[in-house]
């Protein structure tokens, strides 16, 4: 199917809606919903989609209970039992991933502005695939950088170089055109203090293109309960770079919505689309009493996409 065919089948979306709030969710195929969204009208796209590991993410919630009988001691020597609060899951494997990435990436390219940029967010099993998808879709001149997002946690193998990096690939729309903002963003300690002024050390060194920045701590406030939820910081950084305040910015693979609560404290708006009920759910959960988000159910016109 192309994109000139899924437009054809799907009505456009008023945006009034996302303009006059804060912003969107929705709950459907992305497919489906994106050839419905307004042509140039989203100044930033970033995207965390499946990294296609072959195996069913899944992340289980669990908090403890007071119990006499129960197998965990804890303040004082009260005894504790684990209650299990939520799971929540999505199915990690694709028999062609970069068939179904290709196609949700044309109809990304056809909503961002001319200035607008994309972030596609992957590991080292599919980002040299997807490396190339890009480069025919956007043009190999308006690949901008490459970022290395590197953590150091977790498991370590004993059999290889153990894996401690994400891939972010930044592309532009129009390279000519393209908004970056380096000013605004966060500045990151200089590594040898010494060998630099102390007005240099004070203020703090741009970042590169690897960015050291620790995963969403297990016991963190950040933490959702949703797997592979990314950490606030590296969003906000790419949206305070690529973005300027008003601007809408997209991410349809929302899985817990770090996307929208980055944009919405950088007072830009947001649109999220999402397949999975859960994790609409833990959007909600999220933002909580915050007025000015309209969530939008769609499943009724989309078929799971598995997003």
């Amino acid at each position: 199917m192309n994109v000139d065919v899924l437009i054809k089948r799907n009505s456009k979306l008023t945006l009034s809606s996302a303009q006059e709030s804060i912003g969107t969710v929705y709950l459907g195929d992305s497919l489906a919903v994106l050839p419905k969204l307004m042509p140039n009208s989203v100044s930033m796209i970033y995207i965390d989609p499946p990294f296609n590991t072959g195996i069913r993410q899944t992340r289980t919630n669990k908090k403890m209970v007071r119990d006499p009988n129960g197998n965990h001691t804890g303040f004082q020597g009260q005894s504790y039992r684990s209650e299990i609060t939520s799971t929540v899951s999505y199915d990690d494997s694709f028999d062609d991933f970069i068939s179904f990435l290709r196609l949700r990436i044309k109809l990304a390219h056809r909503l961002l502005s001319p200035t607008g940029s994309l972030y596609l967010h992957l590991d080292y099993r599919e980002v040299h695939y997807a490396k190339v998808m890009l480069d025919e879709e956007f043009g190999r001149e308006n690949f901008i950088n490459e970022i290395i997002w590197a953590y150091d946690y977790g498991a370590r193998s004993k059999s290889k170089w153990p894996a401690k990096h994400d891939n972010i690939l930044l592309y532009s729309k129009d390279r000519s055109k393209y908004y970056f903002n380096s000013a605004d963003v966060d500045r990151e300690p200089y590594m040898a203090p010494g060998l630099v002024t102390p007005q240099k050390r004070e203020l703090g060194k741009l970042p590169t293109d690897v960015w050291w920045h620790t995963i969403v701590s297990p016991t963190g406030h950040e933490k959702t309960g949703y797997p592979t939820q990314k950490p606030l910081g590296i969003l906000r950084r790419m949206i305070t770079a690529s973005t300027q305040p008003g601007d809408t910015v997209l991410d349809f693979f929302a899985g817990s919505g770090t996307t929208g609560i980055a944009a919405k404290e950088l007072g830009r708006k947001f649109l999220l689309v999402d397949s999975n009920p859960m994790a609409i759910d833990v959007i909600k959960a999220r933002f909580g009493p915050i007025e000015g988000i309209d969530f939008i159910d769609l499943t009724d016109q989309t078929n799971s996409s598995g997003d």
